[in-house]
């Protein structure tokens, strides 16, 4: 025992020297690396730790409810919620999580700058019929499952030089886009979802800056192409006027800006170039096909600021005229093709129905594209009534023109097929489309809001007063074989939103 404790102490005397002798040695300290705040690019910005790169994360959480309307962001017109029955939904609910990344660096070309957004959302769904025959009333759920939910890439852009190089909003676009006093979608100006590009902006200070860009047009800036020759009964009873006939990409949409943003506000016009490539007459390529037709756009838009009326209010105004481009008016948040449902007092007639489409051109077999005009505007006015309250209040008007011929086609199948009641004589597929609504937010704490917004949508179809459609079953949407007089529609639809930036 003794022998033992005796080790045990010797060995603690041993270690004990070894460690004042190290201390006497001299000791290189571990380098800290501290997060930086970066000032250059204003507040939010970090060194990445070890280089000269400024960082910014950002982003929020959203959870919101829309009521009397299958669906987010628009009104009921087509589909389940254009049926306006049992299969349409009174409400519906979505969460969703977002997250911006923006790195910055100062180089002798100028700022070099990465940006991307991306969500992740869960959206409620909707029950479609899913029965074949007239007995059969079974549905099916299409939309996100219990622990499902989608990815979204909002923005992934690199800008070096003037130049941006990927998804970024479109240089045609102003800076509120679709939005100028809501969260509800509007026609009338170029939309606010990002796109594919090359753009190079140059600035000649005093806030005036000029874009020249080349876009993706695939999915942001296409209609239809529609050959009228293939138009069916199921597809006219959707405001489809024909067989959709998009042939591949071939050149991307050419847009040019000029903005001049001052204090007073900020004035854009906006130019695009948009070429409708169509695919063939019929199945096979010996079928032979119609010319490429380019269309344009054109818009103007105008900021007011520092309104008499109280500090941050503003009003946002914007027109657009397109031919052949229509989806610089009816953007890419918007349907193309219209079918709601109403009542009818019109003897014979099982219900109403406003049928309505959108395109950028219409031909049929053997003949050239007929180009499609549509024009429209937008505006709203914010009003701050104090740091916690504020409202706006927005209207929304585009109408869409098919030329002679172009209606010519669409009358002869529309009568042809869906057996219209009036003829030619009461056929008119042109039509407007009109919103008007008011929001309203509380923001009890910073960067928290909560907000309620009510819009009011009106369907207004050309065709003549008392005319009448036989439309086919339409399983899909309860809809039974019947005639349905054809007629104006509008409904009135409310979003509730609760949402924390950070």
């Amino acid at each position: 025992m003794k022998a033992t404790k005796s080790l045990i102490l010797g060995s603690a005397a041993i270690f004990a020297g070894a460690g004042a002798q190290a201390a006497d040695l001299p000791v290189k300290a571990r380098s800290v690396e501290y997060v930086k705040i970066c000032s250059l690019y204003g507040t939010g910005f970090y060194y990445v730790p070890g280089s000269d790169t400024c960082i910014k994360l950002g982003g929020y959480v959203r959870a919101e409810t829309t009521v009397g309307t299958s669906y987010h962001f628009n009104p009921p017109e087509n589909g389940v919620g254009g049926a306006r029955n049992r299969l349409s939904d009174y409400y519906s609910t979505r969460a969703r999580g977002n997250l911006n990344i923006d790195t910055r660096t100062a180089t002798e070309y100028g700022m070099l700058r990465t940006y991307f957004e991306g969500v992740f959302t869960w959206t409620s769904g909707s029950y479609s019929g899913s029965g074949t025959t007239a007995t059969n009333g079974s549905t099916g759920y299409s939309g996100a499952t219990a622990g499902g939910g989608t990815l979204g890439i909002y923005y992934a852009f690199i800008q070096f030089a003037g130049f941006t190089f990927g998804k970024a909003q479109s240089q045609f676009s102003s800076p509120w886009s679709s939005y100028p006093a809501n969260n509800l979608e509007l026609p009338g100006g170029g939309g606010w979802d990002p796109v594919n590009q090359i753009t190079y902006t140059a600035d000649f200070g005093q806030g005036i800056t000029a874009s020249f860009s080349a876009q993706d047009q695939v999915v942001n800036y296409t209609t239809n192409i529609w050959n009228v020759s293939g138009a069916t009964a199921a597809g006219l009873a959707t405001g489809s006027y024909g067989a959709g006939d998009i042939g591949g990409s071939r050149t991307p949409d050419l847009v040019g800006m000029v903005r001049v943003d001052q204090v007073w506000g900020l004035f854009q016009a906006s130019i695009a170039a948009h070429d409708n490539h169509s695919a063939y007459y019929g199945a096979p390529e010996v079928t032979g096909y119609p010319s490429d037709k380019w269309g344009w756009a054109g818009q103007l838009a105008l900021s007011i600021k520092n309104l008499p009326t109280g500090p941050g209010d503003s009003i946002n105004l914007q027109g657009v005229y397109t031919n052949g481009a229509s989806r610089y008016n009816f953007q890419d948040y918007m349907s193309t093709t219209f079918a709601m449902y109403g009542g009818t007092a019109v003897s014979g007639a099982y219900q109403s129905v406003g049928l309505a489409g959108v395109s950028d051109s219409v031909f049929v077999t053997g003949a050239g594209q007929q180009l499609t005009t549509t024009y429209g505007f937008n505006g709203g006015f914010n009003h701050n009534w104090n740091p916690q309250w504020s409202t706006g209040i927005y209207g929304a008007w585009a109408a869409v023109r098919y030329n002679g011929t172009a209606k010519g086609y669409i009358c002869g199948a529309v009568v042809g097929t869906l057996a219209l009641s009036s003829g030619l004589g009461g056929c008119n597929p042109d039509f407007n489309y009109s919103v008007v609504g008011a929001l309203t937010r509380w923001t009890p704490v910073k960067n928290l809001t909560f907000s309620a917004e009510l819009a009011y949508m009106m369907l207004d179809q050309k065709y003549a007063s008392g005319s009448a459609v036989s439309l086919p079953l339409q399983s899909s949407i309860a809809k039974p074989a019947a005639a349905y007089e054809l007629k104006d529609q509008n409904s009135l639809q409310m979003l509730v939103r609760v949402q924390r930036n950070w």
